[in-house]
């Protein structure tokens, strides 16, 4: 199987421990095409909606603070502020909060989900996109469904096999899978009512990693592969029938045939020169989607163009519609209302998917029906969520690619000495990981602050080699399309020795003034998402693996226990029986997670990256016990004969194929194998892993289509020769320095 079955769980999770130290999982690359469908298939009814559980309903959304134990959609209620009006725990009584019950998740991939709370029921998914229906007060399961992903499609995953939730509605849940079904399950019994395809082109790499929202009896779901050379859209299904009612495309398609929408003409006329459509496009919308029900109208965040690079995919300029940009449409008919840009003609992965809150505050004297977003490039935004009208945009990070926003024109200023397509590569600030990933952030309408899992983490770019070399792209069916140089990042890296290192913080940041209040700094970039209270708490996990309370109003750290996992989903609060839970999921993975492994989840390279749903209460009576440490020396490596023209060849194929899942600088672990530590039975069976996919169903696919044995050959090489360079300091940190060698000696 390609994750575990939820029949033989336990069995497989120790099986994923021995994989993890005898084998390498998930390089990536090109895909072959699939002879899937590719229009909607609607499966037979199999079963019906449950009648007694799960009866979720949009006037229940919307009355939600009628009923703060609950927690009924993504970010609690369709204003998805991630706000609590549950007091329970406060500052008095934090000190007693104790584990109530956990959950094992049987996997050592990301966790991102946020869970529904209804009616003493969580609704979850783990990895692979299974869902779990658990006992909300003690964590027993009641039921499981696992849509059994194929393993190989983990190669089409840009950011891990993850998923971020389900919806629930009318005695139904619903989950999108990687691999591009909506699925319906009844609430009661997890059996499967319709499944339905939503990936319009199966031969190129879509995946979903995204969950969906319900209102008014559709439910709403985009998709992921941005990188991956596809075109971004959003359907709206019958939450009854599965039946599409309408679709929403966020990038032009052939110019030369009948556009979908009339959007679309407008959306053309912005993207110039080139064969976009052939590359994809991108602006897809894999995370945020907010309904208002006021004016019956859902926000898309859309994300980034494909490649990013924009003169290659847009060589005649242009804004780019909808590229990263907030879009408002009718939720009835799909018909848009209004767009603002946040990044036009986009160039450094700056998606806009980044979660979306609702609120009704005062701007400049009159009150206002905002929308607030802190997409990646580093600016916060508060629009008029009826005009579009740009109210606020200010920084809550360092931003260095651009000087401010001007307000007149709603564009971002360009910083001209930041700009790497004409010249010498740079470094920018937000790199593509953003000043705000998709970790949710929170609003406190009582301190009137955002709290948000921000980072600081810079990236080197620099145009594609060949194509600077040729002016023609060379476009990778189904692999990794971006136009910047990843084969010599390392390289490009040292070139950059003033390139400052990369941090994370909680910032409290207020969204009017454009002030910081407070920051609280972690071990590393990588960190979940937030929660805030009516008592005035904000709850975070973070990669060093503590889950921490902080003060909302001056940030001091009153509470925080040890998971030994690092952490990026967000937490939720409930109440059952009078007893206020807080819960997380703990696990890391992710794009950080994969791309720089042990760097990101420093807890989870110690001991492990198994996650687990964790619910507190006050006197819960259960305490978490330190593991046992699962972080391995590297090896001793084989010597292998290889050129310098080897292994420099090897490591821009490493960087270009393999990097994104095992680590930058093969960096890797936890979430997938770290290959400075393969055993050797995998040093020997490496090019079998490779080129003929014997570990495929686990996510590790066959790449004999991309790359040849001369090529694995290389990659190899320069793997153990990254290997032996790390082996050395490690041995060479063990050594005692000659003062303690002395000290030793008088000793004895």
């Amino acid at each position: 199987m390609a994750h575990p079955s939820l029949s033989k769980k336990k069995a497989i999770t120790v099986n994923l421990i021995a994989l993890g130290i005898i084998a390498a999982l998930v390089l990536l690359g090109l895909l072959s095409s699939s002879d899937f469908e590719s229009s909607e298939a609607e499966t037979p009814v199999l079963a019906s909606p449950s009648e007694n559980v799960g009866l979720i309903d949009t006037k229940r959304i919307l009355a939600a603070d009628d009923a703060p134990g609950d927690w009924l959609a993504y970010g609690r209620d369709y204003g998805e502020q991630r706000f609590s009006p549950l007091t329970q725990v406060n500052k008095q009584t934090i000190e007693d909060l104790e584990l109530a019950w956990s959950f094992d998740m049987y996997t050592n991939r990301g966790l991102e989900a946020s869970p529904i709370i209804v009616d003493g029921i969580m609704y979850m998914t783990g990895s692979w996109s299974v869902v779990f229906a658990v006992d909300a007060k003690t964590g027993e399961e009641i039921w499981s469904y696992d849509p059994e992903v194929p393993g190989d499609w983990a190669r089409k995953a840009c950011c891990d096999v993850v998923n971020r939730g389900v919806a629930v509605y009318e005695g139904a849940v619903y989950v999108a899978t990687l691999d591009g079904y909506l699925v319906s399950l009844n609430a009661e019994t997890g059996e499967v009512i319709w499944r339905i395809n939503t990936i319009i082109d199966r031969t190129r790499a879509y995946t979903i990693t995204g969950a969906p929202r319900v209102a008014n009896g559709r439910v709403f779901i985009g998709n992921g592969g941005g990188e991956y050379g596809v075109r971004g859209y959003v359907s709206a299904f019958d939450t009854k029938s599965g039946e599409l009612d309408w679709r929403f495309f966020t990038v032009p398609g052939d110019p030369s045939k009948p556009f979908e929408h009339p959007e679309m003409e407008l959306a053309a006329e912005t993207w110039k020169g080139g064969e976009w459509w052939k590359i994809g496009g991108g602006g897809t919308v894999w995370n945020s989607i907010v309904y208002d029900a006021e004016t019956d109208t859902v926000f898309l965040g859309v994300g980034n163009g494909s490649p990013w690079t924009r003169t290659i995919r847009s060589p005649g300029g242009g804004d780019n519609l909808f590229l990263s940009a907030i879009v408002a449409v009718n939720a009835s008919t799909g018909e848009m209302r209004w767009y603002y840009q946040t990044t036009p003609g986009d160039n450094w992965d700056f998606t806009a998917v980044q979660d979306m809150m609702l609120a009704d505050m005062e701007v400049d004297g009159k009150m206002r029906k905002v929308i607030m977003q802190a997409p990646k490039n580093g600016f916060f935004y508060v629009l008029d969520r009826q005009t579009g009208e740009l109210l606020r945009a200010n920084p809550y990070v360092t931003v260095n690619w651009a000087s401010h926003v001007d307000m007149e024109t709603g564009r971002p200023v360009e910083n001209p000495d930041r700009d790497f397509l004409t010249g010498d590569s740079k470094w920018i600030l937000p790199g593509p990981l953003g000043g705000h990933n998709w970790q949710s952030m929170s609003y406190n309408p009582n301190t009137g602050l955002v709290y948000i899992p921000a980072l600081e983490n810079p990236l080197v770019f620099d145009v594609e080699n060949d194509f600077k070399a040729t002016g023609r792209f060379k476009y990778i069916e189904g692999g990794w399309n971006t136009g910047v140089e990843f084969g010599r990042i390392m390289e490009l890296l040292g070139e950059h020795p003033d390139m400052p290192k990369g941090k994370g913080y909680i910032t409290a940041f207020d969204p009017l003034t454009g002030k910081t209040h407070w920051t609280r700094e972690h071990g590393t970039h990588w960190n979940g998402g937030t929660l805030s209270t009516a008592a005035d708490l904000v709850f975070q996990g973070n990669g060093d693996g503590y889950f921490v309370a902080y003060d909302a109003r001056n940030g001091d750290e009153l509470w925080k226990v040890n998971t030994y996992t690092s952490t990026i989903a967000p937490p939720v609060t409930y109440s059952i029986d009078g007893e206020q839970y807080v819960a997380i999921q703990v696990g890391s993975g992710g794009a950080a997670g994969l791309t720089e492994g042990d760097l990101a989840m420093p807890a989870s390279a110690k001991y492990g990256n198994f996650g687990r749903m964790l619910a507190f209460k006050i006197n819960g009576g259960l305490s978490i016990e330190e593991p046992e440490h699962w972080a391995r020396e590297i090896p001793e490596p084989p010597i292998v004969q290889a050129s310098a023209a080897q292994i420099e060849h090897g490591g821009e194929l490493y960087g270009e194929v393999c990097g994104f899942c095992h680590g930058i600088g093969v960096y890797g672990g936890p979430a997938v194998p770290d290959l400075r530590k393969m055993s050797e039975q995998t040093h020997r069976m490496f090019n079998e892993i490779v080129l003929e996919g014997v570990l495929e169903d686990r996510g590790m696919s066959n790449f004999s289509d991309r790359l040849s044995e001369a090529d694995v050959n290389d990659i190899y090489a320069y793997i153990n020769s990254r290997s032996w360079q790390d082996y050395k300091l490690q041995e060479e940190a063990k050594a005692p320095t000659q003062s303690e060698a002395q000290t030793s000696a008088l000793v004895n």
